[in-house]
Formats: C-alpha cells, sequence, structure tokens
C-alpha cells in the first residue's frame, strides 16, 4: 500500500472538460461525449481488442467492481466456451451495448438485466485473470511459469480464507457505479452453471480532485510512484513469457482494512512520519516541495538524522529498487458489528512483471512499518492477467486451445 500514483487521471478530466463542466474532444480513442445533458464522461469508450487488457494503463476510473470466482466444473472445453463467451460479451459491454439484442419472447427471462439500458459506457474496462488454481484444476500447471506460485504469508498477515485465493478475476472499471456492477452481473449470469462466486469488492476514488493522483482514506496520496513504473514498462509490467502470457501481466490483489478512528487519534506529524510524505502536497517528507521530487533516503539533518523517517512506508519500500504500477481503490462498507466502527479500507490492486516486486516490497515493510499501526491485510489473491485480445481470437485462447 506504498503512498506514491500517476498524473494520468487529472490530465484525462482535463481533456474531457469534467473539471469545467465542457464536453469531451480530441481525447485519442476514445468516443466524443454528447453534450445533451449528459455526464461529460457518459459516452467515454476503450475498446476491448487491442495489443493489451484495458483496466491496467487506461486512466483509472472513478468505480471499480471486483469479483473473484471459483471453477464449478473441471473441463477445459467447458472453460474454453466460457471464456469465448465472454470475449463476445465483455466486447459489447465495453462500448454501452446489452450483451446480445433482446429478443420477443416475453415468456422467458430477458437476455440482459436491463439496469444499465439508459446508460452509455462510461469508460468501462473489462480486465480478466487467472490463478494458479486454475491452471491446476484444468490440468494445466505444465504450463505455469516457475514464478507463478500462491503468495507467501508476510508478517502481519490476517488473511481471512473467503477473501484469499479463487481461480479467476475480474475487475470491472467506470465512471459509473451502475456499469461497472451490470457488467460483472452479466459475465457472472452467463457462466452460472460453470462458476460460482467467491468473494467482490467495490471500490472507488475522487472524480474532481484538486491533485493529479488519488487520496486513500488516510488523506495521502496514493500511486506517485507510478510515474517512475510507466518510464520502464518492459522492464516492470508485461510479462515476456510464457508464449500464452507474453504481453500480459501479473495482478496481485490485497483487500487492507484501514483503522479509520485510530489514524484519527493520530497526530499531523507522526502521520507524516508514517508515510515519508507531507500529507497536502506528496512530496518527501522534511525537504520536498514537489510529490514526483526523487525520495533521497541519504539526506541527514542538523543532528544527523535521516530526514525521511527510515520505518516510514515510503522508505522502506523505495530502498528495495523494486518498482509496480498500483491501481488500489477505497471501500467503505458501512459500520462493524463487533467494534462499532468504520469498516473501511484500501483494495490494494498492482500490477508487475513478477509476482517478486511485490514480494520483495511487501517482505521490506514486514514488521517495521510505521504504518502497520493502522492497517490489517485481510485478503490475497495472485492472478496472471492474459494480453490483449484480436478480433475474431478470445481471452486466453493461446493457453485454452483453439
Amino acid at each position: 500500500m506504498q503512498a506514491s500514483g500517476g498524473a494520468t487521471r487529472r490530465q484525462f478530466l482535463k481533456q474531457a472538460g469534467c473539471l469545467l463542466g465542457g464536453a469531451l474532444a480530441g481525447v485519442p480513442g476514445m468516443a466524443a461525449a454528447s453534450t445533451g445533458g449528459k455526464h461529460c464522461l457518459a459516452d467515454v469508450q476503450y475498446p476491448f481488442y487491442g495489443e493489451r487488457q484495458q483496466g491496467i494503463l487506461t486512466p483509472q476510473q472513478s468505480y471499480v467492481y471486483f469479483l473473484v470466482m471459483d471453477l464449478a466444473v473441471e473441463e477445459l472445453n467447458v472453460m474454453r466456451e466460457v471464456f469465448q463467451t465472454w470475449t463476445s460479451y465483455a466486447a459489447q459491454l465495453t462500448q454501452g451495448r446489452n450483451v446480445r439484442p433482446y429478443g420477443e419472447n416475453q415468456f422467458v427471462p430477458p437476455i440482459d438485466t436491463g439496469e444499465a439500458d439508459d446508460l452509455s459506457a462510461y469508460g468501462l474496462t473489462l480486465t480478466f485473470g487467472i490463478s494458479p488454481s486454475f491452471l491446476k484444476k484444468l490440468g494445466l500447471q505444465k504450463r505455469a511459469p516457475k514464478e507463478f506460485q500462491d503468495l507467501p504469508l508476510f508478517a502481519r498477515d490476517q488473511l481471512r480464507p473467503e477473501w484469499t485465493g479463487g481461480d479467476i478475476c475480474i475487475q470491472s472499471c467506470a465512471n459509473d457505479a451502475q456499469v461497472a456492477f451490470h457488467a460483472v452481473r452479466q459475465l457472472v449470469r452467463v457462466a452460472r452453471a460453470n462458476v460460482t462466486m467467491k468473494w467482490s469488492q467495490a471500490g472507488f476514488i475522487s472524480a474532481d480532485r484538486a491533485s493529479d493522483t488519488p487520496r486513500n482514506l488516510f488523506g495521502f496520496k496514493d500511486g506517485t510512484a507510478n510515474a517512475n513504473t510507466l518510464k520502464e514498462p518492459e522492464k516492470w509490467l508485461w510479462v515476456s513469457e510464457p508464449d500464452w502470457l507474453r504481453g500480459g501481466t501479473y495482478l496481485i490483489v490485497r483487500k487492507i482494512a484501514m483503522h479509520l478512528e485510530t489514524w484519527d487519534r493520530t497526530s499531523y506529524r507522526e502521520q507524516v512520519r508514517t508515510f515519508g510524505r507531507d500529507r497536502a502536497t506528496g512530496a518527501p517528507m522534511g525537504y520536498g516541495k514537489d510529490e514526483f521530487e526523487p525520495l533521497d533516503l541519504s539526506r541527514k539533518d542538523a543532528r544527523g538524522q535521516a530526514v525521511i523517517s527510515e520505518d516510514s512506508h515510503s522508505a522502506l519500500a523505495n530502498a528495495t529498487g523494486r518498482q509496480m504500477l498500483r491501481r488500489a481503490y477505497s471501500w467503505s462498507d458501512g459500520i462493524h458489528p463487533r467494534t462499532g466502527q468504520f469498516d473501511s479500507g484500501l483494495l490494494f490492486l498492482c500490477y508487475q512483471k513478477s509476482p517478486q516486486q511485490f514480494i520483495d516490497i511487501q517482505s521490506a515493510l514486514g514488521n517495521v512499518d510505521r504504518l502497520n499501526e493502522y492497517i490489517t491485510h485481510v485478503g490475497s489473491g495472485l492472478f496472471a492477467c492474459f494480453p490483449g485480445v484480436r478480433e475474431g481470437e478470445y481471452l486466453g485462447q493461446r493457453l485454452l486451445g483453439a
């Protein structure tokens, strides 16, 4: 959960005219938005077909609905058909269309559930991933890369089995929460006989903010380091082998409970020392003025002490020299029935070329991270996200066969 993100979202909103109430125009690869009373992001569309799956480098949308499923069958030919259907459905949904046109027979359930009938695409992206257990259940474990193994248990983990593992994940992101949920609902519905839902989480980030990087529920910017990751995407993000995953990436999800009441009783100075960054600007603690100024962990104050706390979240993560692409969302699920406090946290989603990048960072945080006092990791998963899909092909074709 490193407090570090990219500048792409605000740039996108500026181009879209949302911050000034204008219409979307001239944004490459997107449909222009209507000025006829619609939300300025309503008609934004991202093509499902392409070199990469959308939802990874795509400017981060306001809402996510993340779902993890288990296989209900262990037959390769059956799951091949599921992924073929999902490809067809996803191509329709991301363009703001129903999965299929409605039929005329009123004595059968409608093909599409309809809650998005009056809505546009809202920048919907659908990103699919599979886990090591998916390969094992379908007899494909010999095609698993050596590094594609369940994550180790990290220090301070309190993982709940109902929020850990799973065979398939779908990340649905959009600038309308109902559009994001509707898409997942259609995908589950058509595969209901072959998959079972394990867990899901809805999340949000700010839609109109004064800074380039979204803030988490602790008030700190979350994702500043993405700018460095994107300077070398081939090094940090895209997988080169095996063949079925070439051009794809690994997704790690962590469901993190944030103890807001404890944090709210913490002094401002201690909050800054915890993250190692200024809360207002996101700049390095003690000397920086700009969010994207490099962290100088060797800098000392007049007393010879480190300016940035050595056990701060940012310092520990930065010292590993590792990078990954963060795409985190906040969540809030009401009041915890046992504690009577907010049941809130961070759905931490990150993409990387190798799971080892995350493992190294999380291991470095270990027991010494100052942030540990205020968070608990309660859910976890590792998924391989296929490369993009060409028209006429389907998701995972190189793995599942023609």
